[in-house]
């Protein structure tokens, strides 16, 4: 595939960096996973916004600007033949010393990698979950950022490869209250209520769950942000995951702890329907207020 590297578009073979920059030495680097629909970027706006906000926190010095990252994009799908993918916008933070910084970063290093993706399915996905015996870590500063420090996340990964290899993870927090799935937002739904984690258990806030509270909202139904124990989502009647690849994820059975209606859930199906009529259009959740 061809990628972009810092101003230049070339194979990905061909893609390196220095190993002193600060990204790979010490994981100073932002990255946003962005899918596209049709050539459309689907909540670009968002995905941007929090691409600014995390440099901002980590010292990388630099501004995002959608006509650059759109152009860069589409680019991209021209040159790889594509229409539907997953596109990685990553800011490295630069070449620094061997040993921590005593200034914020000025040179950062752009690269966008793009992967193809089959057309979207019309349909949602569902599978089983468990709850990891591994907890979710506490944010590297006051708000989880979506950084290069995913080492618990993939201790989490290969923990499911050892048990339950299919299906979903997700972490509980050091106190015991739900977080997140490994990659994911976790929502579940009781006497028409939607319930998902709060940003005080460390959560990544996810775009798409950015998406799904504003929809909700303005579909007429109550949201629930919070700290909540294991116990609600046994007595859950549907459960969902969501993240911007994997859209909407029903989930039917929570190993050991219950089974839940899956896609058959009126909500969760209600709003997949209202995802699918955006996804080709909406560059950001504004379109929802």
């Amino acid at each position: 595939m061809v990628i972009y590297c810092n101003g230049q578009y070339i194979e990905e073979q061909d893609a390196v960096i220095s190993p002193f920059d600060h990204g790979f030495l010490y994981g100073m680097g932002i990255f946003e996973t962005v899918r596209i629909y049709d050539r459309h970027p689907f909540l670009l706006d968002d995905h941007l916004v929090r691409l600014q906000k995390g440099l901002d926190e980590m010292g990388i010095r630099t501004i995002v600007r959608k006509e650059e990252i759109t152009a860069i994009v589409q680019k991209l799908l021209r040159l790889n033949n594509l229409s539907n993918a997953r596109v990685r916008i990553n800011y490295s933070a630069g070449i620094g010393k061997a040993g921590l910084p005593e200034d914020d970063y000025f040179y950062p290093i752009l690269i966008v990698f793009i992967s193809p993706l089959s057309e979207a399915v019309n349909c949602i996905v569902e599978k089983e979950a468990v709850i990891l015996k591994l907890r979710r870590n506490m944010p590297e500063t006051g708000n989880r950022l979506k950084s290069h420090h995913f080492g618990n996340n993939i201790a989490a990964k290969m923990e499911l490869q050892t048990t339950y290899p299919n299906a979903e993870g997700i972490f509980l927090t050091k106190d015991g209250f739900v977080a997140e799935g490994i990659t994911s937002n976790v929502f579940w739904v009781k006497n028409k209520v939607i319930y998902t984690p709060g940003e005080n258990t460390g959560i990544l806030m996810g775009i798409t769950r950015q998406w799904i509270i504003a929809a909700a909202k303005k579909m007429g139904y109550e949201i629930q942000e919070g700290s909540f124990p294991l116990s609600e989502l046994e007595r859950a009647e549907e459960v969902f995951l969501t993240n911007s690849i994997q859209e909407i994820v029903a989930i039917n059975k929570l190993i050991e702890i219950g089974v839940y209606q899956g896609a058959a859930g009126k909500i969760t199906q209600a709003l997949y329907q209202q995802y699918k009529l955006e996804r080709t259009s909406s560059s950001s959740c504004e379109n929802l207020l």
